[in-house]
């Protein structure tokens, strides 16, 4: 997550915390390096500048120059200071029953992806979401709505094929949801939730994109959000907008007074200025962000955790959610009695690749772990992973059980069966062996994690 500002600020702490004694001119030095970072990130000149000056203000005081570790003590007052630019404390939705949420922002800043993960968050919340589709100006916008909506199980209430006019088909969707599911002219798609499923206790609009600069189309959103009265108005802003975020943001918080900001890419190489610049800009906080392609890569946006792993503090908090999500407790247990007793096989391998799938791309996960972000080494080729999954699905599960029968011709079998090479196999078969020898003896977290990188290139 914002590779390229966590790796500067990282080294930039690091050679501050090198100082026994700490005077003005180091703090100078230091903070200058990071204004460049902020900058070269695409945070905005007048954010980075207020920024700096609230941190060096603290960082100057007589408390922390004189302390025993100076250097540690800037680092806590940086990493404060970015949580409270980010926004402080997480910022729930305001929702009451029957609640609307209007979806708005640019062109391919991902609204409609968007709008299916806050669906899926709310349903995993205990809510019942539905889908309002009213992006009425791109081709195939609400098929792509529909189809989301199906894969997640969540009602849609799409317009007329012919309906120009987004108010009539965001009233016409309020209508039949409080009506009859059948035999209705509006063409609504719901995906199997049965004849007597309860009515939808939260609706999400999805607008058309639209430019900062298209005064007809924000006017027609003005009149939307008038006749819907939502509680919650969402702007979608991709983490790589950069300098522009700053006039997007602006423009669309003046004409709609929005509530809160749905972040989306931050799984990506983006620079990461618009997370630091858009709080500060709007004044609105920063309510979900969006962490991958997939509809549950989606969560809610939490200041201090984005700070800690931009430091390479890591967010563990954050870890533990995601295993508590994906691993079952029974599994957990059987895994763990099967490392401590080195009994590890390729059942068992199997069984963890599928719970690190659940809880998303490994290079992510690692970089929740503390000090692991900017590990040298640590890159994850996805397609190697595939690789490496298909290599242990071409083995019998006696094969599995008992790795040391794998002779010659059951491995150029295992290769022909997965696509690979017999060298491929080797390699697996040989970081295997290393991993369940390092369990013996017990070895650190980073010389486990090293391993299980290399285990799945």
């Amino acid at each position: 997550m914002f590779p390229q500002l966590s790796d500067k600020l990282q080294e930039i702490f690091k050679d501050l915390r090198g100082h026994g004694v700490i005077s003005e001119a180091n703090v100078d030095a230091a903070l200058r390096q990071v204004r460049l970072a902020l900058l070269e990130a695409d945070v905005d000149f007048q954010v980075a500048r207020r920024f700096i000056g609230r941190v060096k203000e603290k960082a100057l005081g007589e408390t922390v120059l004189r302390s025993i570790t100076p250097g540690q003590q800037i680092v806590k007052i940086f990493h404060d200071e970015l949580t409270a630019l980010l926004g402080g404390d997480s910022a729930p939705l305001h929702l009451q029953d029957q609640g609307r949420i209007l979806i708005v922002g640019l062109n391919g800043s991902c609204k409609t992806t968007s709008s299916a993960k806050l669906a899926r968050f709310l349903q995993k919340q205990g809510h019942l979401p539905a889908l309002v589709p009213c992006d009425l100006q791109r081709p195939a916008a609400i098929e792509q709505l529909v189809t989301l909506g199906k894969q997640i199980d969540v009602p849609i209430y799409a317009p007329d094929p012919n309906e120009k006019n987004v108010q009539r088909a965001a009233a016409a969707a309020l209508a039949k949801s409080s009506g009859p599911r059948s035999g209705d002219a509006l063409a609504d798609v719901i995906p199997a939730p049965g004849p007597a499923a309860a009515r939808p206790s939260i609706y999400i609009f999805d607008t058309a994109g639209r430019q900062e600069i298209n005064e007809r189309l924000i006017q027609e959103l003005k009149e939307l959000k008038e006749f819907l009265q939502p509680q919650e108005t969402l702007l979608v802003v991709d983490a790589a907008t950069g300098q522009q975020a700053v006039s997007v943001a602006t423009h669309f918080n003046h004409a709609l007074a929005i509530s809160g900001i749905i972040l989306t890419k931050l799984d990506g190489d983006a620079r990461g200025g618009a997370a630091l610049s858009m709080r500060e800009v709007t004044h609105r906080p920063i309510k979900f962000a969006g962490t991958g392609e997939k509809l549950d890569q989606f969560e809610v946006f939490i200041p201090e955790r984005l700070a800690g792993r931009i430091l390479g503090m890591g967010d563990v908090i954050g870890l533990v959610e995601k295993a508590a999500e994906a691993v079952e407790v029974e599994d957990a247990a059987r895994l763990e009695r099967k490392l401590r007793t080195a009994s590890f096989d390729f059942n068992d391998f199997l069984a963890q690749f599928k719970m690190m799938k659940r809880m998303g791309p490994l290079e992510n996960i690692l970089g929740m772990l503390p000090g692991m972000s900017n590990m040298q080494g640590l890159s994850i080729d996805e397609k190697q992973l595939k690789r490496t999954e298909a290599i242990v699905l071409s083995m019998t599960n006696e094969e599995r059980t008992r790795p040391d029968i794998l002779n010659a011709r059951r491995r150029q079998r295992i290769a022909r069966g997965s696509g690979c090479t017999v060298t491929e196999v080797n390699d697996l078969l040989r970081r295997f062996d290393q991993m369940r020898k390092m369990m013996k003896s017990a070895g650190k977290m980073k010389k486990m994690l090293k391993g299980l990188q290399q285990l799945h290139r």
